[in-house]
């Protein structure tokens, strides 16, 4: 097992993305002609998936069944935000819940795959594609800007603001102020 430390020693000197799942580390090479995002967000891997909540999470995610999304659905339900509105990782797993009438979607699966949703949108962008995933407009719980967004909390900053929303400061997080007004009622 790779150390932390070792991660991003490899991450920085071969220019590439690390990604977890499942105990595993993958490192991938970025947009070498063989690795996409967008090529992620398309592979549906057996998805969607339902489970047993295992008894170790019942405090946290509660008693029942859980979801694992296709990207593909996360990525759908990304693309209704319209622009002056927001949505939540959670409020998107919420409404996959229901879909699937489970207790709950896997917050680990639907983060990663809101990364992927992201990556891929911005590879489009960089691309020459004029319409992409609004991934900016989907936030952390409590109105928290994702930091693993492509170009950072500035870039995501930067576009949010355009769009009329206000950004505070708040401690080591930046947050979108009365995100709550703003959620969109999917």
């Amino acid at each position: 097992m790779l150390s932390l430390k070792t991660l991003k020693l490899l991450t920085y000197i071969n220019n590439s993305t690390a990604l977890m799942v499942g105990g595993r580390i993958t490192v991938m090479k970025k947009n070498n002609g063989s690795f996409k995002y967008r090529n992620r967000l398309n592979d549906e891997k057996d998805f969607p998936k339902i489970k047993t909540i295992p008894k170790k999470l019942h405090k946290s995610w509660g008693i029942g069944k859980f979801v694992m999304p296709s990207p593909l659905e996360v990525n759908s339900l990304m693309k209704k935000v319209s622009k002056g509105k927001l949505t939540t990782i959670n409020q998107l797993r919420g409404i996959l819940a229901k879909k699937y009438k489970t207790t709950t979607a896997c917050p680990i699966v639907t983060g990663i795959f809101v990364i992927i949703a992201a990556r891929a949108a911005e590879e489009g962008l960089k691309e020459g594609k004029k319409r992409v995933t609004p991934y900016w407009r989907t936030i952390k719980s409590n109105g928290i800007i994702n930091e693993k967004y492509p170009g950072g909390i500035a870039a995501q900053k930067k576009i949010l603001k355009q769009e009329g929303h206000t950004i505070l400061s708040k401690r080591k997080n930046y947050i979108v102020e009365n995100y709550q007004n703003k959620l969109l009622k999917i």
